[in-house]
């Protein structure tokens, strides 16, 4: 079977065309879509009319499931599945979160630009977020390829960085928006983990920058200058020829490669209306520091 692909940018993302994930994944199509990854790195799918199980096993069909989402006050729990991650603006009984919810301003850190997991010691593989409900305007998701930004890179920086080594984790994203209100328990749970800074897509060969919000330090340079470097590379990465910004639709499907994306969500009015999101995260293999380079 040939999958139906229709770019949506210059230099990555693509809608695939008359899917129907409700009846299933075969091994054949699971091989086509990551096919299809490995070249676009980010896939819409259109007009999925998913519940949460049939979401659960698309996903599996495709890799390992991570099991413990990082989220705050995990203990109010309004979805089944507790590897489905909230990106919404409800409570557990369904209402919209109060302002000053804990929950809400923590969640706030997704519209910093990041890399889903690269907190976690295994960082993340795929990410597919499906949308239930969505407000009439805002809200949208921007996806810049990582793979385009390395490769745009002047030669003396790409040797300056190629072999160095960052510390991430949600306590410093967080913090750029001044958000500190993590238990003792959730700051152990958080700790900073190593990555790459330059990694190797192993289904395209192209190598990529693994970047995100969530950095707070690059091994052997002192702070101020990481974080000027960090910032510097975010800005390049952020480029709008780089950029696929996505408008959703109900129903919408849309899948990213963790390891050569970076992405962010754009503000709406989350006081007045509802953005119901479900997402699903897949496990990479190992840590990036135990990767081929």
């Amino acid at each position: 079977m040939q999958l139906d692909i229709h770019p949506l940018h210059p230099v990555f993302a693509a809608e695939v065309i008359g899917l129907d994930l409700t009846q299933g994944t075969e091994p054949e199509l699971a091989n086509k879509i990551h096919a299809a990854m490995d070249q676009y790195s980010v896939l819409v799918i259109k007009n999925q009319h998913l519940n949460d199980d049939q979401q659960m096993a698309f996903a599996q069909s495709l890799g390992t499931l991570e099991s413990t989402p990082a989220q705050v006050s995990i203990d109010k729990q309004r979805l089944k599945h507790r590897a489905m991650v909230d990106i919404s603006n409800l409570d557990e009984s369904g209402a919209l979160l109060g302002a000053n919810d804990r929950r809400r301003l923590f969640n706030l850190g997704n519209m910093l630009w990041h890399t889903d997991s690269s907190f976690k010691p295994t960082p993340a593989l795929y990410s597919m977020l499906h949308a239930r409900a969505i407000p009439p305007e805002g809200g949208n998701t921007e996806f810049a390829d990582m793979r385009a930004a390395w490769d745009t890179l002047a030669p003396a920086v790409q040797q300056r960085i190629e072999h160095s080594v960052c510390d991430h984790s949600l306590l410093y994203s967080r913090a750029l928006l001044g958000f500190d209100a993590f238990t003792q328990e959730e700051q152990q749970t958080f700790a900073p983990v190593p990555q790459r800074l330059v990694r190797k897509h192993p289904g395209s060969g192209r190598r990529s920058l693994f970047l995100a919000s969530h950095i707070g330090a690059v091994h052997g340079m002192p702070r101020p200058e990481a974080l000027m470097l960090i910032r510097d590379l975010m800005e390049h990465a952020t480029q709008k020829e780089r950029v696929y910004a996505h408008p959703w639709q109900v129903n919408d499907l849309v899948i990213w490669d963790n390891r050569c994306t970076m992405h962010r969500g754009r503000a709406y009015d989350d006081q007045r209306y509802t953005r119901d999101m479900r997402r699903l995260t897949l496990q990479d293999s190992a840590p990036t520091l135990l990767q081929p380079a």
